[in-house]
């Protein structure tokens, strides 16, 4: 199984952007998909997760509003739109998998994730 993640970029506070993790070997209509960042000097961050089979989502009270995750089956891929990004949401953005329908509480530990992908350097600055 393979992730790979892409989409970062430089931005303007207020800005937006749409990551997107594209998977081979796995499909994102089983399991939770997992967004999560890693800033440097600080410990990584859930961003937002969901399970498929229902539709479950959880997002971190950070980007609550802000950002949303969606998929295209046909595509195989799993996007996250962040929109009025702030300069504190600079970070390396990494997308993980895990083919197991999680629970709520499992969703923003990263010891549950089977997969990751090499992560999209998102930078917020003017």
């Amino acid at each position: 199984v393979q992730l790979q993640a892409s989409g970062g970029g430089l931005v303007q506070p207020g800005g937006s952007l749409r990551l997107s993790c594209a998977a081979s070997g796995h499909t994102f209509s089983r399991g939770v998909l997992g967004w999560f960042r890693w800033a440097p000097g600080k410990e990584r961050e859930f961003v937002v997760a969901r399970r498929w089979s229902d539709g479950g989502t959880s997002y971190a009270d950070s980007v609550k509003g802000r950002f949303s995750i969606s998929r295209d089956n046909a595509k195989n891929t799993v996007y996250l739109q962040m929109n009025n990004l702030k300069p504190e949401d600079t970070a390396v953005y990494y997308c993980a998998a895990d083919p197991r329908n999680l629970i709520f509480s499992s969703f923003r530990r990263t010891q549950e994730y089977d997969y990751w992908g090499q992560g999209t350097q998102v930078t917020v600055s003017s």
